[in-house]
């Protein structure tokens, strides 16, 4: 684990690229707060939505040194959130400087919304966990960056908010980063940055502080904007994966200009390419068809092309007739994972209903979804040791590790190897209510 307050080493990001990130923390710690300075003060900001949200703040007698503006109020977005001055949903904003574009979550901090901080992760590039610098290190801290560290995100940049409220003092950042790397040690969190920043004030959000002549690395939109997206770090290196959505047929009457002959026989396999990239040309591996076959085209909804990248969505046509459908997964050939009924997984526990040995469930991972039953909980951890401990059960918002066979075999990433292949929900088979999200180990073959 490296936590540093300087610069990132690798300044790989371009104009061009995009980046996921997600905040969370415990509650009242700052997160919309910062989230609206950030957006304000990078100028991403409707001149009537900074109108609205001026005349809210007025009406509720909102001052101080923020001169009469609630930050908060440009992210949460619910009327229950703005009503009781908290987050409960996950609230997605869109943005954009002049090195590169973001979609941020801004995710709540109550732990009986965990679960909307899972899935506001899940797809995060970086994690940014705000700490309290009064308070240092919580159990909702300890909560956030076990689920961090459970959907294996690739950075985390700890920011430690209301500096302000301690005078700015150097020795109570350095105690909060210090409480913060024994944590994120213990959890293996490869890649940590810490931050000292005042939401409310602006400090180090966008630019560097003058108040912090201690702090010399840089301000956090900055690291932001260096630090580089799951696609540049693995999407594109990786082998390719498919998990095919539909199988596109022609149907109704022909274009003009549109040969018959190929018209009757076209088919394709349509999905999200998950990672690696494919070329007209390269062999693949099929799942279930069990078959090698190659890329003769890849088309778009803009055209064909010679070559695509994750996370591009594409229908590929193969040189053999496949017996496909849905669910289907198509990998770079010898890169397919082996098809396993049999997992051991780490579960965290959305719903309030416990997860039990002999729970029949529904497990979906990419376009699939089979029955599946769990055969054994093996542990869950505590969350103020951080250790994995004996359990007969998962409650809501546990983390778990348990043991599930499935009905069918599927080809099922190591998540440790694969983020995109290894991930899977569990699903109440009644209801349809999301039970658990997952992250499957093992090894998966080369």
């Amino acid at each position: 684990m490296t936590t540093t307050v300087s610069a990132p080493a690798s300044t790989a990001a371009t104009e061009s690229t995009l980046l996921r990130f997600a905040t969370a923390g415990s509650v009242d710690d700052g997160k919309s707060t910062l989230v609206g300075r950030l957006l304000h003060d990078s100028k991403a900001i409707l001149a009537d939505q900074l109108e609205s949200v001026a005349r809210t703040s007025r009406e509720r007698g909102f001052g101080g040194d923020a001169g009469g503006f609630d930050f908060a109020l440009l992210t949460d977005g619910l009327r229950a959130e703005r009503e009781q001055g908290i987050t409960i949903d996950v609230a997605y904003r869109y943005f954009s400087t002049g090195r590169r574009s973001f979609i941020l979550a801004d995710c709540p901090g109550h732990v009986q919304y965990t679960r909307n901080m899972v899935t506001g992760s899940t797809t995060a590039d970086v994690v940014v966990v705000l700490v309290d610098a009064r308070k240092g290190v919580l159990e909702q801290t300890r909560r956030h960056l076990s689920v961090v560290q459970l959907l294996r995100v690739p950075t985390v940049i700890v920011a430690v908010n209301k500096i302000d409220l301690v005078d700015y003092d150097e020795a109570v950042f350095d105690r909060v980063a210090s409480e913060v790397a024994t944590v994120t040690d213990e959890l293996g969190l490869p890649s940590v940055h810490v931050v000292p920043v005042s939401a409310l004030e602006g400090d180090n959000i966008v630019t560097a502080s003058a108040k912090t002549p201690w702090y010399s690395g840089p301000a956090l939109l900055e690291l932001l904007e260096l630090l580089p997206s799951i696609d540049e770090r693995e999407g594109q290196r990786e082998a390719l994966r498919i998990d095919v959505q539909t199988v596109i047929r022609p149907q109704g009457a022909l274009a003009p200009g549109v040969d018959p002959e190929e018209f009757r026989d076209y088919r394709a396999y349509a999905g999200q390419i998950s990672s690696g990239s494919v070329r007209v040309g390269d062999a693949v591996d099929v799942f279930p068809a069990d078959i090698t076959t190659r890329v003769t085209a890849i088309d778009t909804a803009d055209g064909s092309l010679d070559e695509a990248h994750a996370p591009q969505s594409v229908a590929l046509r193969l040189a053999d007739d496949v017996d496909a459908a849905r669910g289907t997964v198509i990998a770079a050939s010898g890169h397919l994972p082996v098809a396993r009924r049999d997992i051991e997984a780490e579960l965290f526990q959305f719903d309030a209903r416990p997860l039990t040995a002999g729970s029949r469930v529904l497990v979906k991972t990419g376009t699939t979804t089979v029955k599946a039953i769990v055969t054994d909980i093996d542990a869950r951890r505590d969350l103020e040791t951080l250790a994995l401990i004996p359990a007969s059960q998962l409650e809501a918002n546990d983390i778990g590790v348990v043991r599930l066979t499935l009905a069918a075999e599927l080809p099922i990433d190591d998540y440790g190897q694969h983020r995109r292949g290894g991930a899977f929900v569990v699903i109440h088979p009644q209801d349809g209510q999301t039970l658990a999200a997952g992250t499957a180990r093992g090894e998966r073959t080369t």
